[in-house]
């Protein structure tokens, strides 16, 4: 056995995948977007439900409603992260078990973009799951716990679009909606209008 060095012949003939993120006013045209993009190998991952601007598009569409739902559609795109242990969102196990549902992965093959639409819905759906959870509940009182909500929706939404973006040679375009506020200092500032401060803060590493 060698150290699997990776030569750069090999490194450039690696095939390559944009990770973006398309933030926009609601109603200015984000959605639309997907019209630019190759009906057959683009797949909408549509989680608003709100395909009516691009009716007249054709390409292959999935619409996961429910936290759980989309972190087992993120582990069947992306591949699983060996590093982790069995019981653990997108671990080989988990892979496992979504493949057994969704079929054979190389069905993937003709996608060379996943288009999701958007992630401002998607830290809404993770905030409902988020409240159901132990986290979410304290321990102490045994009333609802906002904070370890907030906490675990930020762990979660992290972990899946990190996860999504390592989609080996796919392009991975997020959409989400960009809100314009009013800072401390009366300043008109824009930030992406997600569930909690802490996805919107790291967003920019992820992609």
């Amino acid at each position: 056995m060698r150290l699997p060095i990776i030569t750069a012949d090999e490194r450039l003939r690696e095939k390559k995948g944009v990770k973006l993120v398309l933030l926009g006013k609601s109603g200015i045209g984000k959605t639309t977007q997907l019209k630019t993009l190759d009906e057959a190998t683009t797949l909408f991952v549509d989680l608003e439900a709100g395909d009516l601007a691009v009716k007249d598009w054709h390409g292959d569409c999935v619409r996961p409603s429910t936290w759980p739902e989309f972190r087992d559609l993120v582990v069947f795109l992306s591949g699983p992260n060996p590093a982790l242990p069995a019981d653990a969102p997108y671990s080989q196990a988990h892979f496992e078990h979504v493949c057994a549902n969704y079929g054979d992965p190389a069905q993937l093959t003709k996608y060379d973009t996943y288009f999701v639409d958007s992630i401002t819905v998607l830290s809404r759906l993770a905030l409902v799951w988020a409240k159901t959870q132990p986290q979410a509940v304290s321990e102490r009182s045994g009333k609802p716990d906002t904070r370890g909500a907030y906490g675990l929706l930020g762990t979660e939404m992290l972990g899946a679009l990190s996860h999504l973006q390592h989609a080996r040679g796919k392009h991975v375009v997020f959409v989400a909606i960009l809100d314009e506020r009013v800072d401390d200092f009366n300043r008109k500032v824009f930030v992406p209008q997600i569930e909690g401060a802490k996805t919107a803060a790291e967003l920019p590493g992820i992609v």
